[in-house]
């Protein structure tokens, strides 16, 4: 196929009569007449010897390649956008600019918070997106960078792409303060925690105390709240590795609502440190430290090839090195 002797108005045309399966309304989506963009779909049609929409009653619906084309050409049509919209240079002072990244709401609340501060103070003319990570990221990464700026995640889950290195984590368990299996001589347990009593009315004898700190048995035996998706948590992986299988009790799609979802419960979880170091405060849950060598999070940013050499991605990828760096260090 040689590029040269294609329409890339194709491109456009084609993105929105498969995103909106209507003729007129793709019309007005792109600024073309109606005729224009019934022509743009004869050509498509001829193009890829496929009806591409069919009608079926009042509506129409997607061929099976129509179908097939749909998440290409959208991710066709950002990058194609973003490529054309690169400069030689960028000063964030009066620079506009939008930047969407993917990420967690782990990634969000521990380092994107405070990105999102360093642009409103240094860039106020940009916008920053935040994407939630979803299956495509371990299905096709390079589709899924090509059309944002970059993705936050630690190293572990993808590979293969250029990244900035920003900061590190580790996992802990999170119990609740008042947690019925835990004893008043507990290590971690301070005296300010009068409602832990040896006679708790809750601690029955086939519930044995976690002795000290947190043990492999303690994690077998006792409920847990998990985070949903697993390539955002190779800790939770790790265990299944050690023979060890949670008895899940709730599953949720936020590392932030595992405290709330420990609090007040015999369940326990495995979160970050830092983020359960920001969410102690609010929710009542001890941080104990695992009782296995859980591998470490090393949080970076990760960018598409094509973003490389684009002045305005590089002032983000040294505002987020900059801001990382500023982080306080993991306290224990």
């Amino acid at each position: 196929m040689n590029l040269a002797s294609l329409d890339l108005n194709l491109l456009v045309a084609l993105d929105a009569l498969l995103k909106e399966r209507n003729v007129t309304r793709a019309g007005h989506r792109i600024g073309l007449s109606q005729p224009a963009t019934s022509a743009a779909l004869a050509r498509l049609r001829r193009h890829f010897s496929d009806d591409l929409l069919v009608r079926t009653g009042n509506a129409y619906e997607l061929t099976p390649l129509g179908a097939a084309l749909q998440a290409p050409a959208e991710t066709a049509c950002a990058l194609l956008e973003r490529l054309f919209t690169s400069r030689a240079d960028f000063d964030p002072a009066t620079g506009q600019r939008e930047f969407t990244i993917i990420a967690s709401d782990y990634a969000i609340a521990v380092f994107g918070a405070d990105l999102a501060r360093a642009l409103h103070a240094e860039a106020p003319g940009t916008r920053l997106t935040f994407q939630q990570v979803g299956p495509e990221i371990t299905d096709d990464t390079g589709a899924a960078l090509s059309a944002v700026d970059g993705l936050l995640m630690p190293h572990g889950i993808v590979s293969g792409f250029p990244t900035v290195e920003l900061y590190r984590d580790e996992w802990v368990c999170i119990v609740a303060d008042d947690h019925p299996d835990v004893a008043d001589d507990h290590p971690d347990v301070a005296d300010d925690h009068p409602d832990v009593a040896d006679d708790h009315p809750d601690v029955a004898d086939d519930h044995p105390e976690v002795d000290g700190r947190i043990t492999m048995d303690d994690l077998a035996r006792l409920p847990w709240v998990v985070y949903q998706r697993p390539y955002d948590a190779p800790a939770a992986r790790q265990l299944s590795l050690l023979g060890l299988e949670p008895h899940v009790e709730v599953s949720v799609q936020s590392f932030q609502l595992l405290p709330s979802l420990v609090a007040g419960t015999r369940r326990v979880a495995l979160i970050q440190r830092r983020l359960a170091q920001m969410m102690t405060p609010i929710a009542n849950v001890r941080v104990l430290p695992c009782p296995f060598e859980a591998v470490p999070v090393q949080e970076a940013l990760w960018w598409h090839p094509v973003h490389t050499q684009d002045a305005a991605h590089i002032w983000l990828r040294e505002t987020a090195a900059r801001v990382a760096a500023a982080l306080t260090d993991l306290t224990p």
